[in-house]
């Protein structure tokens, strides 16, 4: 796995803190089940799918169950603090939970790092052209694969 520079778990504990507070200003709960879960998706900046969620959930507690999982994961969806990678089926946090916001995921097929990033105005650009094909749009997830710059790097 390539390594990324920044500092983890100053990245990790400010997901946390700004997870908690987004879910006290929006008066929901951060059960324990939840924030663990949200802790475990933020292990890395990898994709995680639920089943590795699981095993990791069973790891601590072999009590965990599939909707358990599945659960925790709809209401971080819903609140906006993770995302879902539809190519991979597996989740990711959201840098920005605060606000919903257009977002697009760079994603690593070689070490399987995740960058979410905003490209201003894509999202309208993408609705403009659906709609000029009569095409509703309801929902988009701009995914593009590829080499992160440190996996990138080894090959040349």
């Amino acid at each position: 796995m390539a390594a990324h520079a920044h500092d983890h778990e100053q990245c990790v504990r400010e997901a946390m803190a700004s997870a908690e507070r987004v879910c006290a200003e929006r008066g929901v709960r951060l059960t324990p089940i939840r924030k663990r879960v949200l802790e475990l998706v933020w292990e890395s900046h990898e994709a995680i799918k639920a089943y590795d969620l699981l095993d990791k959930l069973g790891d601590a507690d072999g009590s965990a169950k599939p909707p358990t999982v599945y659960r925790a994961l709809d209401f971080l969806l819903t609140q906006g603090l993770v995302h879902r990678i539809e190519s991979e089926n597996a989740y990711v946090g959201c840098r920005h939970p605060e606000h919903t916001h257009e977002f697009q995921l760079l994603i690593c097929d070689d070490c399987r790092h995740v960058e979410e990033i905003s490209v201003a105005g894509l999202s309208e650009s993408l609705k403009r052209q659906a709609k000029k094909q009569g095409f509703q749009v309801n929902r988009q997830t701009v995914e593009v694969h590829g080499q992160c710059p440190n996996c990138a790097g080894q090959k040349g």
